[in-house]
Formats: C-alpha cells, sequence, structure tokens
C-alpha cells in the first residue's frame, strides 16, 4: 500500500512564497511519476506539475510556469512544490499524487494524499 502525505500549505499573503512537501511510503519510489494538482470548491481538480520518477523531467501547467518548481529527493521519498509569488485565486486544497506515467490528467495516478489547503490572502 503506497501512502501519501502532503504537509507545507497555510496561510500566506499575495507574492509570498511557500513549500509543500510530500512523503511517499513506498519502496519503489522512483517507480512512480509524482504529481501536485489543486481543487478549489465547486471546481475541477486541476494539473499544477509533475516530475518523472529520476526528476530528470518536468511539466508544469501554464499559469504556474516560471513561478512553482517541483523537484523530489528520492533519498528521502519526497516530492517538493516549491510556489513563488502566489496569487489570491490560487486558494485551493493541493493534492501530492503518484502514478506510473508523467501525465497532466488525474485518471493517471493511482495514488493521493489527503490534501493541504493553501490560502492566499489578498
Amino acid at each position: 500500500q503506497v501512502q501519501l502525505v502532503e504537509s507545507g500549505g497555510g496561510l500566506v499573503q499575495t507574492g509570498d512564497s511557500l513549500r509543500l512537501s510530500c512523503a511517499v511510503s513506498t519502496r519503489t519510489f522512483t517507480h512512480f511519476a509524482m504529481a501536485w494538482f489543486r481543487q478549489q470548491p465547486g471546481k475541477e481538480r486541476e494539473f499544477v506539475a509533475a516530475v518523472g520518477g529520476s526528476g530528470g523531467t518536468a511539466d508544469y501547467a501554464n499559469s504556474v510556469e516560471g513561478r512553482f518548481t517541483i523537484s523530489r529527493d528520492n533519498a528521502k521519498n519526497t516530492v517538493y512544490l516549491h510556489m513563488n509569488t502566489l496569487k489570491s485565486d490560487e486558494t485551493a486544497v493541493y493534492y501530492c499524487a503518484a502514478g506510473w506515467v508523467m501525465a497532466k490528467t488525474s485518471p493517471h495516478y493511482t495514488y493521493w494524499g489527503q490534501g493541504t489547503q493553501v490560502t492566499v490572502s489578498s
């Protein structure tokens, strides 16, 4: 059973930075592509960023390109999302996900964390 636990969410102001972490319990962490999604109330879950198993490839939603960075530490079974210049409309629950292929759509990811709330105050 693969378990994902996010942390690092909180209340910040517009323009601030925040780093989310996702610890993954598995012996085969490098086999998984990892991704971050976010969901606002009443809206569908949307892709934010993904990283391949080795950490050498990454992909981003257009809306966060250049401001967010996804990374992973395979020695610690942890994936990170560094978020800079946060905007108020990025207030959402942020979810970590693990899957066998790197993709931008949620059905490609098999395992999900419980989410962490990020609130950006204007």
